[in-house]
């Protein structure tokens, strides 16, 4: 398919146990199609970041190339930027994927909150924490839909996974969406390889020097591998999700991402904050048991007090509760200090 082409796909839509809900028209532009949300079309985008995953400062540069009022479309965008071409293309897309523009390429809320030199609660990223801030909104948003798929879904069935694995189980859900001959393979293993590198630690005797650039989340040690040998000799490697015991996850950003969630109400169950599509176990890969000694601890903390938290476990069935909902971003402010 051309680039400049729209194809309208009358397709089923299939929720989490991949029964069909509806029915609808949706216009591809450039990229694949799938439903990710259940009672929802969502486009299904595996390119735009131009191979490169997101480097460090490229979001601060971005958000305050904008905040000029200049435009990634400008010619002299490279020139301003410091990069080629491809590169302004990249730190486009990224800003997109962290939630730092609309689809309209305004800045956000979330953007100005964090990025701003004036107002902005870390517009350097000195602080841990910010860093997973970003990775909640990039699995979130589902611009970058790899990272979304493999944070709320795949996971879930392959704690531990090859590129192979990743590469079928997108077409899988494609066959069932009969759309599978719009997926382009190599683009797929190009953006899988990219989700890699956004998690992986550099190697210290890397020969591309392109993979001695660090990336803006290493830090966070999400993402394990190791190299095993099969019976017939082959060489493959693995990978799963890992949360670090020394995660930098404060109670404010847990909180944070539980407010956020727009299908949590006042009241919220362990299994929805541990499983449900977007929830904190699941974007920062926190299994239940350890869930529940963690919102035990938010609704003892003095600081959160204001928000009247309460948990419980009365008869097998565990929950939070919120009776002073705040602003999302009131919550961080407490940890931020303002």
């Amino acid at each position: 398919m051309k680039n400049s082409e729209s194809t309208e796909h009358q397709i089923p839509v299939f929720g989490r146990n991949s029964r069909i809900l509806q029915r609808g028209t949706i216009t591809e532009p450039k990229s694949q199609i799938m439903e990710l949300a259940e009672g929802q079309y969502t486009k299904l985008t595996f390119s735009g970041h131009e191979t490169f995953q997101c480097r460090n400062l490229w979001l601060k540069k971005g958000y305050d190339f904008l905040k000029r009022g200049c435009s990634f479309n400008d010619a002299t965008a490279v020139v301003e930027l410091g990069v080629g071409k491809n590169m302004v293309a990249s730190i486009a897309y990224w800003m997109k994927a962290f939630d730092l523009l609309d689809k309209n390429s305004a800045l956000t809320e979330f953007g100005t909150y964090l990025l701003d030199s004036d107002i902005g609660r870390d517009p350097f990223l000195e602080d841990e924490m910010s860093l997973w801030l970003l990775h909640y909104h990039l699995i979130k948003k589902n611009f970058a839909t790899t990272f979304h798929l493999i944070f709320n879904e795949m996971r879930q069935e392959r704690p531990e996974f090859k590129k192979e694995h990743f590469l079928a189980y997108v077409q899988m859900k494609a066959t069932q969406l009969q759309i599978a001959s719009t997926i382009n393979i190599n683009t797929l293993s190009n953006d899988f390889d990219i989700f890699v590198k956004t998690y992986k630690t550099p190697n210290k005797n890397e020969k591309d020097p392109e993979e001695a650039f660090t990336s803006l989340l290493t830090d966070l040690h999400l993402l394990k591998s190791e190299t095993r040998r099969s019976d017939d000799g082959f060489q493959s490697t693995i990978y799963h999700i890992n949360h670090p015991h020394d995660a930098n996850i404060s109670d404010e950003l847990l909180l944070y991402s539980i407010v956020d969630n727009e299908t949590f109400k006042d009241s919220i169950s362990l299994r929805s904050i541990a499983q449900e599509t977007n929830s904190p176990g699941n974007i920062f890969a926190i299994n239940q048991q350890e869930l529940s000694k963690r919102l035990s601890k938010i609704s003892r903390n003095d600081k959160l007090k204001i928000f009247e938290l309460s948990y419980s476990e009365n008869a097998g069935i565990a929950e939070l509760q919120i009776k002073n909902k705040p602003n999302k971003f009131t919550i961080l402010d407490i940890y931020y200090g303002f």
